[in-house]
């Protein structure tokens, strides 16, 4: 894989080497505390960027207010190690920290955790996403001795069989949750309503994801979702506006109406803003049913 980060600028560069030693340090602290059997002998095998700052196509756009995360495929020697809350939080917590101080990271930071067998088991069964980062990344640490498998692409009609299957199970789902979600919100129960939303529009995402790479990251966080959705279909950056208070509000709400709809007295919301959050997730199933169906048909031309 490549290691050359030449076409990076050196803050850029900077930025990156910092990251790989915040995670490597975190990390370390982590396992070290670890008695049991299982949580022993934790090892950071690979960290590898991925998406626009790999490729040179990433962007930074003060006016717009749109900024491209540095996206990053964290791969360690078993999957309990991939357990954020357990091991990568606080690294997690420092970056964010940064990124807000503004002085040692400017840039967002977008991290996915997995096991080396996992990413290997992605790689047999032609996974795009996993082939496009072999493919495309660039190795920022790599432990001696950790080689990936040869990947294996599928068939034109292996991809199209399996493209459509996702297709079907999550944008229906996606659909049921959004009707139900109308339902809760004509009985009047708006925090019902909106964690309905919120699992709406994480699973359109998702479908996104699956019907065009394979694969979706494992996360109920809506911002990480959006993000890589956005950049996997830029026209998706026009379901959430970000010009006005009113529309950064009804945004958080929902983003945070996974947990707080669901467990926090304090959590309020109106049925304007969940009009509105309705609204832009309507937005959001029309681009994700077009850009889906001419995936499929582009795979069906193929097949």
């Amino acid at each position: 894989m490549n290691t050359d980060l030449d076409h990076l600028p050196e803050g850029k560069r900077r930025e990156l080497a910092h990251v790989v030693d915040v995670l490597r340090e975190h990390f370390a602290f982590a396992t070290a505390r670890r008695t049991q059997v299982r949580t022993r002998g934790g090892q950071l095998l690979k960290i590898i960027l991925f998406g626009s700052y790999a490729r040179g196509d990433w962007i930074e756009d003060p006016v717009g207010r749109y900024f491209s995360d540095y996206d990053l495929l964290v791969v360690v020697n078993r999957e309990e190690f991939t357990d954020i809350a357990d091991y990568w939080e606080k690294a997690e917590a420092q970056l964010l920290e940064e990124l807000s101080a503004g002085q040692i990271l400017r840039t967002p930071v977008s991290l996915i955790y997995h096991d080396i067998d996992d990413v290997n088991e992605k790689l047999r069964l032609g996974r795009y996403f996993f082939m496009d980062i072999l493919r495309e990344g660039i190795v920022l640490f790599d432990e001696p001795g950790s080689a990936f498998v040869e990947p294996q692409p599928l068939s034109p009609e292996q991809a199209l069989q399996e493209t459509r299957d996702y297709y079907e199970e999550w944008f229906e789902s996606a659909e049921d949750f959004l009707e139900s979600a109308t339902d809760a919100l004509g009985k009047g129960k708006g925090k019902l309503a909106a964690f309905l939303l919120h699992q709406a529009t994480e699973r359109f995402y998702h479908c996104l994801f699956l019907v065009r790479t394979l694969y979706s990251p494992k996360t109920h966080n809506l911002n990480r979702l959006r993000d890589m959705a956005e950049q996997l279909e830029p026209s998706l950056k026009a379901v959430w506006p970000r010009d006005t208070r009113v529309q950064k509000r009804c945004y958080s709400l929902l983003r945070d109406a996974y947990v707080k709809a669901r467990y926090s007295r304090s959590y309020r919301i109106t049925g304007e803003e969940l009009e509105w959050i309705s609204e832009r997730i309507s937005v959001l199933q029309t681009l994700v049913r077009e850009a889906c169906e001419q995936r499929i048909e582009t795979l069906a031309t193929a097949a």
